[in-house]
């Protein structure tokens, strides 16, 4: 039976980032990168720890699709010391609508990282015995948010001064993965006790396994797939769809004092994924009720309560991203693993032990892919156990209710 708790907890989720926005904007910029260094404040086991969001720059990237990038920024926060080998250190990497919060937090009674529950000291990803790391990917859905560091094409293009757009290149999960190497290695690090992720994360885990099997020791994909078939490529376009049927897009070239961004558009396209990211327990307490002063029995234009619901969280989320960067990241998505002939040639490079963990509820990653990814590493004689999140929070458990599989986590990186 869905709780009020559950409830809650996944409406807060969904105004995660424009929450931390609002309080991020009385903050100063993010300071220069540097080495990697301990917690400012370590906090006892079983808290938060309070961080410090960094920034990650690199010059004339070459993308996975050949063309040319001068500069480009990322930003990151780490936890915990890297030892002398540099072996061992943790890589999370975060999902669609994510960024590098995924732990403690940056001010006391701000809010903590969406993975909080499991890293930390003591936690199941320790930071006492690992060095974390956390970085936003390049053309992050969030560019407008004060906290979220990326490139993309709502960055300045230095060639021209004004904003990349549609020129920005097209990138992939492969390219997330080769700049979270080049920060990586600018910190010192020489292989990954584990590679871990939600969704989006899940994929660029997975690429990491199958791009440098010397690197990962361990892979914990969550929610995730092992192939982005016809059928999730058809979702990637209902989830554009509406930013490219909303007139204020102008292909892209919304940018220029005077215009608007297609803001309609990219909150209509966030009201999908919202949606699809939840399963039918987590709706039960709407029920058919109304919304706030609406009749729908009475008015075509009056909404019941979930649609409502939808359309305020939906607006929030939009007016904190930015809609070329959603297209840029459908895009990524949809070139997961796609410099291999196939799922099991890509997967039967990894050397990695295998933690899995797809969600029963799931409507972005229907179980049964993660299901069929342990099945394919299985067949190929690699190291894999499953565990299946459970709940009502659809594909939300990987990333809300984390900490079911808290047991499993430890374990898992016991061994």
């Amino acid at each position: 039976m869905t709780t009020r708790r559950s409830l809650l907890a996944a409406s807060a989720l969904a105004c995660f980032l424009p929450q931390v926005a609002s309080a991020q904007s009385r903050v100063p910029p993010p300071p220069s990168p540097r080495p990697a260094t301990p917690p400012a404040a370590p906090a006892p086991a079983g808290e938060s720890l309070l961080v410090e969001k960094k920034v990650f720059e690199f010059q004339n990237y070459r993308t996975r699709g050949g063309a040319n990038l001068a500069t480009g920024r990322v930003g990151y926060q780490t936890a915990g010391t890297l030892n002398a080998a540099g072996d061992n250190a943790v890589l999370i990497t975060h999902f669609f609508s994510g960024n590098s919060h995924a732990f403690g937090r940056y001010a006391a009674g701000e809010a903590p990282g969406y993975w909080d529950s499991i890293i930390g000291p003591g936690k199941p990803i320790d930071t006492g015995r690992f060095f974390v790391i956390a970085s936003d990917t390049l053309v992050n859905l969030n560019a407008r948010d004060a906290r979220t560091t990326t490139t993309g094409p709502a960055s300045v293009n230095p060639s021209t001064g004004r904003p990349y757009a549609m020129d920005f290149p097209v990138v992939s999960i492969r390219d997330f993965v080769e700049v979270q190497k080049l920060l990586l290695e600018s910190l010192g690090v020489k292989k990954l006790a584990l590679a871990a992720g939600g969704s989006m994360g899940a994929l660029q885990v997975i690429e990491w396994a199958c791009a440098y099997p010397g690197w990962v020791e361990r892979a914990m994909p969550v929610i995730g797939t092992g192939e982005m078939d016809a059928w999730l490529l058809g979702w990637m376009d209902l989830w554009e769809a509406p930013i490219r049927l909303d007139p204020n897009w102008r292909n892209g070239d919304y940018y220029a004092q005077g215009r608007q961004p297609p803001l309609q558009g990219l909150a209509e396209a966030l009201r999908i994924v919202t949606l699809q990211s939840r399963d039918r327990g987590w709706a039960r307490d709407f029920g058919r009720k109304p919304g706030e002063g609406q009749d729908p029995s009475r008015r075509i234009q009056d909404r019941f309560a979930v649609e409502q619901w939808l359309d305020d969280n939906a607006m929030a989320r939009a007016r904190m991203s930015d809609a070329n960067s959603f297209l840029y990241l459908t895009r990524a998505n949809q070139l997961f693993l796609n410099e291999y002939d196939s799922r099991d040639a890509a997967l039967a490079r990894s050397r990695a032990r295998w933690l899995v963990m797809p969600s029963v509820t799931d409507r972005v990653f229907p179980v049964e892919y993660g299901h069929e990814l342990a099945a394919a590493l299985k067949g190929m004689g690699q190291n894999v156990q499953t565990v299946d999140l459970k709940g009502p929070l659809g594909h939300l458990e990987g990333v809300a209710n984390i900490a079911q599989a808290a047991a499993a986590i430890r374990t898992f990186l016991s061994r």
